[in-house]
């Protein structure tokens, strides 16, 4: 009899462990705020690009035929953009400020973190799923709108967690800290 006690509380912190990792994110407002922040980082590293040249076929006269792409409203520039944000917020984690708050940090140095750093590693995980969920999500709208020119530096929490996520209320600011070191 003993060993089936231990046995079923084994599974129920598994499963309340497993539980936790899985919807790890409390406030997906910040996260969202977070993750838009490392998609504002990336327009604004945005290098300049000259148009895509699709002229690759020549017609019966021997000029060349196809479409001149402008970068901006391009696929590739969408693709550029999306592809790897998800990776990269595996370098965020999660910093209890006080006992009632909490916020997303960009790691530099795991080595300097003084939390528990296994943890961390756990919050870094949630928060990268979390960005794959939230992509998978708005990737059409959020696509449509950076190749209309509607997703600018500054403005992207807006745009995806007000208006497509809708995990921010319009009042509602969020607390975010890049960490150096």
């Amino acid at each position: 009899m003993g060993n089936s006690n231990l046995g079923s509380i084994l599974l129920i912190i598994s499963i309340a462990i497993f539980a936790v990792s899985t919807y790890g994110i409390d406030d997906k407002c910040a996260a969202c705020n977070a993750i838009a922040d490392e998609l504002g980082r990336e327009l604004l590293n945005e290098k300049p690009r000259n148009h895509l040249d699709m002229r690759h076929r020549l017609d019966s006269k021997g000029q060349r035929e196809g479409k001149l792409i402008d970068y901006r409203a391009s696929e590739l520039r969408v693709v550029e953009l999306l592809d790897g944000l998800c990776e990269k917020m595996q370098d965020y984690t999660l910093e209890k400020v006080d006992s009632n708050r909490q916020l997303w940090i960009k790691v530099n140095n795991w080595d300097n973190l003084k939390t528990n750093k296994q943890e961390a590693r756990a919050y870094s995980k949630d928060i990268s799923t979390f960005c794959g969920r939230l992509l998978e999500e708005t990737e059409d709208e959020l696509s449509d709108l950076i190749k209309k020119g509607s997703v600018r530096v500054g403005e992207v929490s807006k745009v995806l967690c007000q208006d497509l996520g809708r995990y921010c209320s319009h009042t509602r600011q969020f607390l975010y800290l890049y960490q150096d070191g």
